[in-house]
């Protein structure tokens, strides 16, 4: 059992990290929100806080099953880790066979959002684009003329200009920067990618030797005869 609670308390780590940082996102970015107008309430926050959870909830019956030799809570923590990875399985593999079309998608509906840059009811997605702006020196969804289509007027957020004052945006003789942020995401991402396929795979392995240690004591408990034990 103890090689469950391991396993267990690695899972309760990640979440317990996941929902600290969600919960500071939404204490000190209480108006970040999501880029997209699509999906209004998948804020970052909000994502991560749920995923913590999810997390926090599943490696607690996993421990709790194995502590008590409880067949039930151990089938369980089999159960919900298994679907967990074939969910994650099912994504990645539409994720790669549709890869142009989720990326066109992507692109238009965070153009779309642009348009809601100066309502009133989207504060949170103007501080998104505002802080993406600013921190990764980027400009709209594929450049600075997507904000000119969107607001209806040749003029961009004072984010977007390289020398950052007040109602820069408007003027036309300012610098702004050429590059968009989707391009920039992408390029981190592919900076990035061994570090984080190294993230995944460890993600993956502690997943898999948690289904392992879990149905093994499952098993040990059923040939011994043990009952429920609540």
């Amino acid at each position: 059992w103890k090689r469950v609670c391991i396993s267990s308390s690695v899972l309760q780590l990640c979440g317990c990290g996941l929902l600290g940082v969600g919960i500071w996102l939404s204490v000190s970015q209480g108006n970040f929100a999501t880029f997209s107008p699509s999906f209004p309430s998948l804020s970052a926050a909000n994502l991560v806080i749920a995923i913590g959870a999810i997390v926090m909830v599943t490696s607690f019956l996993g421990c709790l099953g194995a502590i008590k030799e409880n067949k039930c809570l151990l089938l369980g923590f089999f159960i919900v880790l298994m679907i967990i990875l074939l969910a994650e399985l099912i994504l990645l593999i539409l994720f790669f066979a549709y890869t142009d079309k989720v990326s066109e998608n992507a692109k238009q509906d965070l153009k779309n959002g642009l348009a809601l840059y100066n309502t009133k009811n989207n504060l949170g997605l103007k501080n998104a684009w505002n802080i993406i702006q600013a921190e990764w020196k980027c400009c709209g969804v594929t450049g600075y003329t997507d904000w000119h289509e969107a607001l209806q007027e040749s003029v961009v957020p004072d984010r977007c200009c390289q020398e950052h004052y007040t109602e820069c945006g408007r003027n036309a003789t300012n610098m702004f920067w050429t590059r968009g942020c989707y391009e920039k995401v992408e390029e981190w991402l592919d900076e990035n990618k061994h570090l984080l396929g190294t993230i995944a795979m460890c993600i993956l392995v502690v997943q898999l030797l948690g289904m392992a240690f879990s149905m093994t004591l499952f098993q040990q408990i059923h040939r011994t005869g043990k009952k429920y034990n609540a």
